[in-house]
């Protein structure tokens, strides 16, 4: 699942460990941090709480710097996760022993049996006696009542209730914005309306439990559904809702299956189920995720997948459909040259507010298009950037024509009424549900706020920076370092603390003046009062 993360559904944060906030990977001339899989075979990487780490290396001007380095593969703050070891550091047996300690620590306190035992036993108490943990995030059965008595507890949890746990269940914290983005059961209702009609009659569901459930919930309320589903997700706390050949947790960038080989050969089982006929895998990631971890991870499925194909049809792929935003594509294709980008912009998240749900006890969701602070662009389009990645070809999804999609008998596949084709490019070429304009000079279709400069030489904003994106330090503009490694990063912080500290003095002045009105004018003549008396005393005396 996935952290500020989406459908990513109700899961944790994962992200793009230690390179996310810090570039822009495999840019030439780009400074930051880069992902590092060696070619050769490598000594198996140390483990964090979210199992092996990835190994990172910094970049600066397009070239590595000497020192590597692994950090957490999940989390994208070291505030979630603070892993750091250099690739060559040599660790003491007493490290080696708190960092196992610690990491057994951090790990779920139930087994995976465990849970599942607790469930069975839960959905078999009266309703009465089926109580859920908001604080804790637990199922609780009679045994636990004692424990939680102090909590906010809710009781009378329904079947209806547990088949679907997002909604139950809160979305983990981020410490960066408190929230939290799930599919939106609309979104979740195209795929799984879409699914059968392509021939699928299973899905892997990689951090999308909201899909999981919807799957589910169809299979059990329709019996002419043969359709069925497997969810690997990061949140370990789904473990509680489902049996051990539906859920599995699961780290996506890493390949790591936090309960061993058991869960590792319930994935294999269920994708080579009917010789791997029949079987699509549906992936939402963090959109801070790294695209290069998660196509390695995803290339490992694909491979498990192909163990159960005959000689015969090792030309087969996976079918995948891979959900970001459509700003990756060139990241995508450039590991799965097959991908293509469907055209469908109605994908949409929910944001979960978490600080809401903790204060009133109830999940609060606003539609990611429709909440202020994450409309799609500055304005605020209805577009989601989200987009569908599949080797599926696209003449064989059909997208729905109530909502002005349409057919074109060149591209061979569904657009939006907007998309109009270039035939210069050949192509339907919007990409953001705006009508693109072609440029003579790129020779290539453009965003309709572009306009060429004869400068560059491409395309841009009209008040864009000529000469490219600036690249070194903020403060000194030398080029050689960045800005968190600039020597005159203390000369620097010093006026920034001062010109806060200014403003909070200024603020405070405002505040007090607002605030206490009349109290100040009482003030202001009592020490009127008090001046005239010392002037009366001092001229006497």
């Amino acid at each position: 699942m996935a952290a500020p993360r989406a459908g990513l559904g109700a899961g944790a944060g994962a992200g793009a460990g230690a390179a996310a906030a810090a570039g822009v990977p495999g840019r030439q001339g780009s400074s930051g941090v880069e992902v590092v899989f060696p070619s050769e075979p490598a000594p198996p990487a140390p483990l964090c709480p979210h199992g092996p780490t990835l190994l990172f290396v910094k970049v600066n001007q397009g070239k590595e710097e000497t020192r590597r380095f692994y950090a957490c593969s999940a989390c994208r703050d070291r505030k979630d996760c603070n892993f750091f070891q250099w690739e060559d550091e040599k660790l003491s047996g007493a490290r080696l022993a708190a960092r196992e300690a610690h990491n057994r620590k951090c790990q779920p306190p139930l087994s995976r049996t465990q849970c599942a035992e607790r469930y069975l036993k839960f959905i078999e108490l009266p309703l009465s006696q089926r109580k859920f943990c908001q604080r804790c995030q637990q199922l609780l059965l009679p045994d636990d009542w004692e424990k939680h008595h102090e909590h906010r507890v809710v009781g009378d949890i329904s079947i209806t209730q547990l088949r679907r746990p997002s909604q139950l269940l809160y979305p983990l914290e981020n410490k960066k914005t408190n929230a939290q983005y799930l599919f939106a059961d609309r979104s979740c209702q195209f795929l799984v309306d879409l699914l059968p009609t392509l021939g699928f009659t299973r899905v892997l569901c990689v951090g999308t439990p909201r899909l999981h459930e919807l799957i589910r919930l169809k299979a059990s309320d329709d019996k002419k559904s043969n359709i069925k589903s497997l969810l690997l997700d990061i949140d370990f706390r789904y473990s509680q809702f489902y049996m051990e050949d539906s859920f599995c947790h699961y780290n996506m960038f890493n390949h790591h299956f936090f309960d061993g080989k058991a869960a590792l050969e319930v994935c294999r089982t269920f994708l080579q189920e009917d010789k791997g006929e029949g079987v699509i895998m549906v992936t939402d990631p963090p959109f801070g995720g790294l695209v290069e971890p998660l196509a390695v991870t995803f290339k490992k499925l694909i491979a498990m997948w192909k163990e159960g194909q005959s000689e015969d049809s090792s030309h087969k792929e996976l079918p995948i459909f891979w959900i970001f935003p459509y700003f990756f594509e060139s990241r995508i294709r450039q590991f799965f040259p097959s991908f293509c980008m469907l055209d469908y912009q109605r994908f949409h998240r929910t944001f979960i507010c978490v600080d809401e749900a903790m204060k009133y006890g109830c999940m609060l969701e606003v539609d990611y298009d429709n909440h202020a602070l994450y409309k799609h662009g500055k304005t605020g389009r209805k577009q989601s950037p989200v987009r569908i990645f599949t080797n599926i070809p696209p003449n064989k999804i059909i997208l729905p024509s109530e909502e002005g999609y349409r057919f074109c008998p060149l591209c061979q596949r569904y657009i939006s009424l907007e998309n109009q084709h270039c035939e210069h490019c050949n192509s339907c070429t919007s990409k953001d549900g705006r009508k693109w304009n072609h440029c003579f000079f790129c020779k290539k279709c453009v965003k309709p706020s572009w306009i060429h400069c004869s400068v560059c030489g491409h395309c841009a904003l009209p008040d864009h920076s000529c000469g490219g994106p600036k690249e070194g330090c903020f403060i000194c503009g030398e080029l050689d370092h960045k800005r968190s490694t600039c020597p005159k990063i203390t000369t620097s912080k010093k006026v920034n603390r001062a010109v806060r500290k200014q403003k909070q003095r200024k603020s405070n002045k405002m505040k007090m003046g607002i605030t206490k009105g009349q109290s100040m004018n009482h003030t202001s003549v009592t020490r009127k009062k008090n001046r005239r008396e010392r002037a009366h005393q001092y001229l006497c005396s």
